[in-house]
């Protein structure tokens, strides 16, 4: 791969990042940002933090999407700040770690600066006031890493005791922690909303899927430490960038791995991010270095082999950038070559060597298509002499010429053998089901003794007549499970017509049931797929897709009906149910709603919060998102009293209340502390005090103040 362009920005580039407005920030070690072109690495704008990062394989920095807020552990790592890029000042900071912090995060939404530390906890600060809102499931060990789905309903949390926490940002609840390494776990990416990927120390990649909460694939070919993942979506690639140098390339959808050395540093690489607009990969270095490199780079070259038929020289450049292999040219080489042999192989049936020979000559310069090509010549020498036995009734010998080469049996010669069989077949079968006609079954029969293939079926319709008369009836009352089951019991059955025909059956309705549900008719699409359920070979999929339109329905009806209770509770515990524009608006509703009653909570009003969430209050699947916010603005109530020089007796009470509607946490056991700091006398010890939770929280429980 040849660099598109590079640029020097002195120190080590410990972060790359495309933003919401088309421009890429890139930040180096002295916390150096830069805003470039991402398109010539050109210098927009900039600004300096003045930290220095010395330490920086885990995300010591983060920017968010929308370009207005910046993330860094502070010069000794003994806190996270949160910085506004637009002002240049301090938001908030987090100095609640015991020792340092490991990394920071901003999710995708630019909602929340996540802090993690050594300690194993994982605050998360609200990023327009600077408060801490909640906690993450605490670790055993330091945290290593956080990621993000893009959809921002995800936040994962990677860590030295060989665990990944999962967090929904939804109903801020946890998920059971993830075990699946036996090396702590030191990257985490979101590959897709519903798909991670966890590697460990001693590089076993895992990739998980947090709907079925299990491992779906262990990915191969990981050969080095990994420094930085990256994601194409759009190109269904990704990518891992070792220690050593190397960016490995992978298939997104089927985990392959395209190329162990798609790019070679001399350099570590420490950061690594795509262009989705350009079709370009950014890298950063550590000795301080930006790269683009085209991912297509190559494709002008492909047209002009194409129009020569060059097909050799295709693949030997699709070798040396395995991502032309996703690209139409490489899809029309492929067809070309399929249309090539299939017509080759009609040739050869018909005894045209010559023009065959013609018609591949091109590929034949393809070690791997020549060795195919070699074959197909050499099996059709003895296509004349299959042709003869069939034309005479030779039919052991035609069989076994069949057997020999298995590519006689997609010519039409087969095919007609093949149909005077299944013929033979059907009117045997009408002739053993009548104890007369057992002798003429037999005659009829007698041609095929003697080829392997047949001699069961020959038995079992002899034997098993009744059998087929079962098969007959049900398919004639349209049972088709039972039809599918006798056939699977019975193999002899699918050689009868209305076996095939069957089958048949099932690819058109298959095909009804795409076409309704393209065209949005859901009622009569479910009324087919009840019927295509009973087919095995469409099952699964029917199945899933009627449960899906049973859901979606049921969702649909509750919007329409405006039953908020159910849509929402439906919406939390169904992701896919984002995807619809009835789903997404009642999403970004709520949203908004949040985002007001954080503005209230950081006010401590909490009447002010009440009347923002009102709508969402008999909703179950919020409530812990709204105990979240309730238990913030509560907080912020104790730590305005604390300025106000409230009384001993005053905040003690409002601990117990905190304690009791919320229960312990990293907010109210700091808070305990400075109230013991200015009264030394307080006997008040939280772990003997009655807990309630943020799970057991509901809305009676409101009031005005934590004070009353």
């Amino acid at each position: 791969m040849k660099v598109v362009n590079t640029q020097s920005i002195s120190k080590p580039v410990i972060l790359l990042k495309m933003l919401q407005n088309g421009t890429l920030a890139a930040v180096n070690s002295d916390s150096i940002v830069r805003i470039l072109n991402p398109e010539n690495l050109s210098l927009v704008s900039g600004f300096k933090v003045g930290i220095t990062h010395q330490r920086y394989r885990n995300r010591v920095l983060d920017y968010s999407y929308d370009s207005k807020y910046l993330a860094t552990l502070s010069a000794t790592a003994k806190e996270s700040v949160l910085y506004s890029t637009q002002t240049k000042k301090t938001i908030g900071a987090v100095k609640r770690h015991q020792g340092e912090v490991s990394c920071v995060g901003i999710d995708t939404k630019s909602r929340y600066m996540f802090s993690c530390g050594d300690d194993g906890k994982t605050f998360a600060m609200d990023v327009k006031s600077g408060k801490l809102m909640f906690t993450m499931s605490r670790h055993a060990d330091s945290v290593n890493d956080i990621a993000f789905s893009e959809n921002g309903n995800w936040a994962a949390t990677a860590s030295y005791d060989r665990k990944i926490s999962l967090f929904n940002l939804v109903t801020m609840s946890p998920k059971e922690k993830y075990i699946g390494h036996s090396a702590p776990v030191m990257k985490l990416k979101f590959l897709t909303n519903s798909r991670l990927l966890s590697i460990d120390r001693n590089s076993v990649a895992n990739i998980w899927d947090i709907y079925q909460d299990r491992i779906i694939h262990k990915l191969e070919g990981v050969h080095d430490a990994v420094t930085q993942i990256c994601v194409a979506k759009d190109e269904n690639i990704f990518f891992l960038a070792g220690e050593l140098g190397y960016i490995m390339l992978y298939q997104l959808d089927t985990y392959e791995q395209l190329s162990q050395n798609y790019i070679k540093f001399s350099s570590i690489i420490t950061a690594l991010e795509y262009d989705a607009d350009t079709k370009h990969l950014l890298v950063g270095t550590e000795d301080g270095f930006i790269y683009r490199y085209n991912i297509y780079e190559g494709m002008d070259k492909l047209k002009g082999l194409l129009q020569h038929k060059q097909f050799k020289e295709i693949q030997e450049e699709v070798k040396k950038n395995p991502v032309l292999k996703f690209t139409q040219i490489s899809e029309l080489v492929a067809n070309f070559w399929e249309n090539s042999l299939n017509k080759a192989k009609i040739l050869l049936q018909n005894g045209d060597k010559k023009t065959a020979q013609s018609l591949l000559a091109d590929f034949q310069k393809i070690p791997a298509k020549n060795s195919v090509i070699k074959k197909l010549f050499h099996d059709y020498e003895n296509f004349e002499k299959f042709k003869q036995a069939v034309k005479n009734n030779k039919l052991v010998v035609a069989y076994n010429l069949a057997a020999t080469y298995p590519t006689y049996r997609e010519s039409k010669v087969f095919k007609v053998l093949e149909s005077c069989w299944k013929k033979t077949l059907v009117t045997a079968q009408k002739y053993a089901l009548d104890p007369k006609g057992m002798t003429q079954a037999l005659e009829l029969l007698n041609a095929y003794r003697g080829i392997s293939e047949k001699t069961i079926f020959i038995q079992d319709v002899l034997k098993k007549g009744d059998l087929y008369k079962r098969f007959r009836n049900a398919l004639g009352r349209k049972d088709f499970k039972i039809c599918f089951e006798l056939a699977k019991r019975n193999p002899f059955l699918k050689e009868f017509p209305e076996y095939d025909s069957l089958v048949q059956y099932s690819h058109t309705l298959n095909h009804k049931v795409e076409k309704l549900l393209a065209n949005g008719d859901i009622h009569i699409a479910i009324k087919f797929l009840r019927q295509l359920v009973d087919f095995p070979e469409y099952q699964e999929k029917a199945q899933r897709e009627i449960d899906s339109l049973d859901h979606r329905q049921k969702f649909f009806n509750a919007v329409q009906e405006d039953n908020l209770v159910l849509a929402y509770n439906m919406l939390d515990t169904t992701e896919e149910l984002l995807t619809t524009k009835d789903g997404q608006r009642l999403q970004e509703e709520w949203n908004q709603a949040l985002e007001n009653a954080e503005t209230c909570a950081a006010r401590g009003d909490t009447m002010c919060v009440q009347e923002k969430l009102e709508k969402y209050m008999k909703i179950q699947s919020k409530y812990r998102a709204i105990a979240t916010i309730f238990a913030w603005a509560y907080m912020v109530q104790l730590e305005q009293a604390f300025r106000k020089n409230a009384s001993q007796s005053e905040l003690e009470h409002g601990i117990k209340n905190y304690v009791l509607n919320f229960g312990l946490s990293e907010q109210i056991e700091n808070f305990d502390a400075f109230v013991k700091r200015k009264y030394p006398e307080s006997k008040l010890n939280l772990e003997f005090l009655t807990k309630g939770s943020l799970s057991m929280w509901r809305p009676s429980m409101i009031v005005k103040s934590i004070l009353d």
